[in-house]
């Protein structure tokens, strides 16, 4: 499989995509014309036309697969995808209902489509979007989702701030909630940072690394750079019975 798996699109002071637009030229070496799934977003032609715009000046064409009206047919007719953020509730409500969770799934995991995600689009990697940070403002048919990495992965991840009043929970305190009831390591990828996996090697990269959350142990930091193939040979359990 080959995956670019991005926390997020857009960095502070900096235009859409901008922060990992040579990454991305790279990933897509040699294949000019990509489909994107919008389906995060509730208006699918303007977000298309930002993607489009933010590739265009790379040389590459951007075709929303809302735009036919099997979505499949769009799929079917490119060597890469790109599925962007949002909801992560809706995206995966609606890719269910196209059938493109299938057909994504099943040519991403044969190698012959690459996989470009930003956050929504990073957390459809994992099995399960449990670790998202979205509101459930619809209800798919199941969290299960593509399942491309074993792992979860929480894009746009915050540390805590010590100078905070907030008396809510932090990122750190809900992912730890997830591990209470799920064996299940956590990637949280902070913004300007992804994760790019070819076979079987995968490297953290970007600007301001990871945090990796492990059921029973501290959380440990992971820096820009890190091999991390190590992640893709894990097994999760989820919903463990009364442990």
């Amino acid at each position: 499989m080959d995956l670019l798996l991005l926390s997020n699109s857009r960095n502070h002071g900096q235009g859409f995509l901008e922060h990992a637009l040579d990454e991305i030229s790279d990933f897509l070496a040699g294949c000019d014309r990509i489909a994107f799934v919008p389906y995060a977003l509730r208006d699918h032609d303007g977000y298309t036309a930002t993607v489009a715009g933010a590739l265009a000046p790379r040389g590459i064409e951007v075709i929303g697969v809302h735009t036919a009206a099997d979505p499949r047919t769009v799929i079917a007719d490119v060597r890469a995808v790109f599925v962007g953020g949002g909801n992560s509730f809706r995206l995966l409500k609606t890719l269910q209902a196209t059938g493109l969770l299938e057909l994504i799934g099943d040519r991403v995991r044969a190698g012959d489509l690459r996989y470009i995600g930003s956050s929504a689009g990073t957390n459809m990697a994992s099995p399960s979007v449990r670790t998202t940070n979205d509101m459930p403002i619809v209800q798919p048919s199941t969290f299960d989702s593509f399942g491309f990495v074993p792992f979860q992965i929480n894009p746009h991840y915050l540390d805590p701030d010590p100078g905070s009043t907030h008396m809510g929970e932090s990122r750190e305190q809900r992912l730890q909630e997830f591990l209470e009831d799920n064996d299940v390591t956590v990637l949280g990828l902070r913004e300007g940072s992804w994760l790019r996996v070819a076979d079987r090697q995968a490297r953290l990269d970007g600007r301001n690394g990871a945090r990796l959350f492990v059921r029973g142990e501290e959380p440990r930091e992971l820096p820009p750079g890190d091999d991390v193939s190590y992640l893709l040979d894990l097994t999760p359990r989820y919903d463990l019975p009364g442990e």
